[in-house]
C-alpha cells in the first residue's frame, strides 16, 4: 500500500485517502504536496483518458486567492494577458512572467467576483510572489491560499459523468468558464478545463473535510461510463502538445519559445510585470523554439531525470525536455527546446545515457 508521512512540508490533498483506496502505487511532489502519478496499470490509465473517463486527484494545483478592492489590479499586474474583459464566472489561461519576461508559472485565472480572483497554479510559489508584489505596490488586497482543492474528470465521457452529478447545465459551459454550486451539500466550483486535450472538467472542492465523499460521488456516478483512477502523467499530454512549465522550461524560457505567445498581449499597461522585456523579446525574436521529437526505436525508452542534449551536424543545438512512449504512434516522442534556426523535418541526434539516438524534429502537437 502506498503511504506517506504528512508533514508541514509535504501535505496530502483532501482526496488522498480515496486515491490510496483506489490502489495508488506512485506519486510525485508538486507544490509541496502529493500528486498521484500511477495506479499500477499505465496502459489502462492511458486508454481510459483517450476513450473513456479518468478521475484525477489534482489537489496539488493550489489556489492563490486575491481578494479586496485592488484584486483585479493585482491580477492584471501579474498577468501579461489582457484581463480587462474577463467576466465573473470566466477563466483564462495566463503565462506569468518575472521582470525579465521569463516564465515562472502558467495558471488558470478564475474570476469569482469583481474583488476576488483565483490563480490555479502550476508548480512554483506564486503565493509568495503575489504577496510581495502587492506589498511593494501598496495595493489594498489580501493574498491567501483558500481551502480549495481541484479534482479532475478527463476524457471524452467526462461530460456525461459530470452532467449526471450536477445537471445538464454543465454541457453549456464554455472552455475555462465555471459555476459555483453544491453537490450533496458540498460547496464546489465546476469548470470546463483540465490538463488534457480529451475534454473534461475540474471540480474545485471548497471544504477539505469532504474530499473522500466528493471523490466517491463521482466514482459511483461514473460507473456506467467505465470511470477509473488516473493522473496527469500519461503520454496523452505529450501527444497533445501541452507544456509543463518547470519541466519543459528552464530559468531562461520566455512564452514565445514554448508556443505561449498568443496568450501575451503586448499592449497591456506598462506596469504589468515583464511586459517591457516581452516587448523587446517579441521585437528581436526568440532565440529558441519548441518542437516535437520522434525518436528511432521500437521499444519504450521514457525520459530519465534531466534534459538530454540534442545535436545537429555535430553541434549541440538544444535539449529534449521530456520523452514518453506513445501507444498511438508506436514511438518514443518528446519535446525539443532548440535553436530557432532548427526546423521541422530536420534529423538530429539525442544523447541518451551516453548513446546517440536518431530523431526527427516535427511540429507540435503530435496528434
Amino acid at each position: 500500500m502506498f503511504s506517506i508521512k504528512p508533514t508541514a512540508r509535504l501535505r496530502p490533498s483532501p482526496f488522498y485517502d480515496a486515491v490510496v483506496a483506489e490502489g495508488l502505487v506512485s506519486a510525485m511532489v508538486y507544490n509541496r504536496m502529493v500528486l498521484p502519478a500511477s495506479f499500477g496499470d499505465p496502459e489502462a490509465e492511458y486508454w481510459r483518458i483517450i476513450e473513456g473517463v479518468s478521475q484525477w486527484d489534482v489537489g496539488a494545483e493550489r489556489q492563490v486567492q486575491l481578494k479586496g478592492p485592488d484584486a483585479g489590479k493585482l491580477a492584471q499586474i501579474l498577468s501579461p494577458r489582457d484581463l480587462s474583459k474577463c467576466k465573473i464566472g470566466q477563466g483564462k489561461y495566463v503565462p506569468l512572467c518575472n521582470h525579465d519576461g521569463i516564465l515562472i508559472n502558467d495558471p488558470i485565472l478564475l474570476k469569482l467576483a469583481e474583488d476576488q480572483y483565483w490563480f490555479s497554479i502550476a508548480d512554483s510559489d506564486i503565493w509568495f510572489w503575489a504577496r510581495a508584489i502587492a506589498s511593494e505596490r501598496g495595493l489594498d488586497v489580501e493574498v491567501s491560499e483558500p481551502d480549495v482543492s481541484p479534482m479532475a474528470l478527463q476524457g471524452p465521457k467526462a461530460e456525461n459523468v459530470v452532467a449526471h452529478v450536477v445537471g445538464d447545465w454543465v454541457r453549456d459551459l464554455k472552455y475555462f468558464w465555471f459555476r459555483e454550486t453544491e453537490i450533496d451539500g458540498i460547496p464546489v466550483a465546476v469548470q470546463r478545463s483540465g490538463w488534457s486535450k480529451q475534454g473534461g472538467f475540474e471540480i474545485y472542492l471548497r471544504d477539505r473535510t469532504q474530499g473522500t465523499k466528493l471523490w466517491n460521488i463521482f466514482k459511483e456516478a461514473g460507473q456506467p461510463w467505465g470511470i477509473g483512477p488516473g493522473a496527469p502523467a500519461t503520454a496523452e499530454r505529450t501527444e497533445s502538445g501541452l507544456v509543463s512549465v518547470g519541466g519543459d522550461t528552464d530559468d531562461q524560457t520566455n512564452p514565445f519559445e514554448v508556443r505561449l505567445g498568443k496568450y501575451v498581449d503586448l499592449d497591456v499597461d506598462d506596469d504589468v510585470i515583464g511586459i517591457s522585456a516581452l516587448r523587446t523579446i517579441n521585437d528581436s525574436g526568440p532565440t529558441r523554439r519548441q518542437l516535437g521529437l520522434i525518436l528511432e526505436g521500437e521499444n519504450p525508452d521514457p525520459f530519465k531525470f534531466s534534459w538530454e542534449d540534442i545535436h545537429m551536424n555535430g553541434v549541440k543545438v538544444g535539449g529534449m525536455t521530456n520523452c514518453v512512449w506513445s501507444p498511438r504512434m508506436k514511438a518514443n516522442i518528446g519535446y525539443a527546446l532548440i535553436d530557432i534556426k532548427c526546423t521541422p523535418g530536420s534529423d538530429v541526434l539525442v544523447v541518451r545515457e551516453g548513446k546517440s539516438v536518431a530523431g526527427k524534429l516535427v511540429e507540435l502537437p503530435f496528434i
